[in-house]
């Protein structure tokens, strides 16, 4: 009777287990699709906007080279600003995607670079070797810009990662955040790839992220 019972007890166990998987792995495709929305969003009202910028200048500039040719000087001026601008969101997107930096075992310069372009004071701490898969290197990395997300030039935020014997490990912590949201998902992923991330309050109100990944 006692092992029927421990046999029943193991299948609830496990049924919990299941359903919390598939509400993972939902909540890791309703992620993705969000976050391919927000690139969109990014590129229709940045990107795109900026090249209907140059293309009505470009018109303007056309018919103001020989009657107005003060007036194309600044045109060509300001479409030259706009070309930069577009450059810049560009990388800034293409780092979102899928920065290059990772590929070449470039985890600590990636996290400062990252924090130089959100203009947020940072503290970058990196005890690890060059050499771990991808996928690993993203998620440390997603973690960082959830946390600069919620940061301002006021703030400053922290992480380090140190790297064991068969596991990297990192701790971010930065302004107040819910377990919900962009630390949510990073969550989600870190459990995807057989890792744990805790979310906790500080006592002076901010939140501290510590999570570990396995290495193999």
């Amino acid at each position: 009777m006692a092992g029927q019972v421990d046999v029943l007890r193991e299948l609830d166990r496990l049924r919990v287990e299941i359903e919390a998987l598939r509400a993972s792995r939902k909540r890791l495709v309703v992620a993705a699709d969000g976050d391919r929305r927000s690139i969109e969003r990014d590129l229709h009202d940045g990107v795109h906007q900026l090249f209907v910028a140059l293309a009505v200048n470009l018109q303007l500039l056309r018919q103001a080279v020989a009657s107005d040719p003060e007036a194309a000087g600044r045109l060509v001026e300001e479409m030259v600003r706009d070309v930069q601008r577009g450059l810049d969101e560009t990388v800034l997107l293409a780092q979102r995607i899928y920065p290059p930096m990772l590929e070449a075992g470039g985890l600590a310069a990636l996290l400062r670079s990252a924090a130089v372009d959100a203009g947020v004071p940072a503290s970058v701490e990196v005890a690890a070797g060059p050499d771990h898969p991808p996928e690993v290197d993203m998620t440390v990395y997603l973690s960082w810009l959830a946390t600069l997300a919620r940061a301002s030039p006021e703030t400053r935020v922290t992480i380090s990662v140190r790297e064991g014997q068969d596991t990297l490990a990192f701790e971010v912590i930065g302004p107040a955040a819910g377990s919900d949201g962009d630390l949510g998902r990073v969550r989600d992923r870190v459990e995807a790839l057989g890792g744990q991330l805790t979310i906790r309050s500080e006592r002076d109100g901010r939140t501290c992220a510590s999570g570990s990944l396995p290495l193999s």
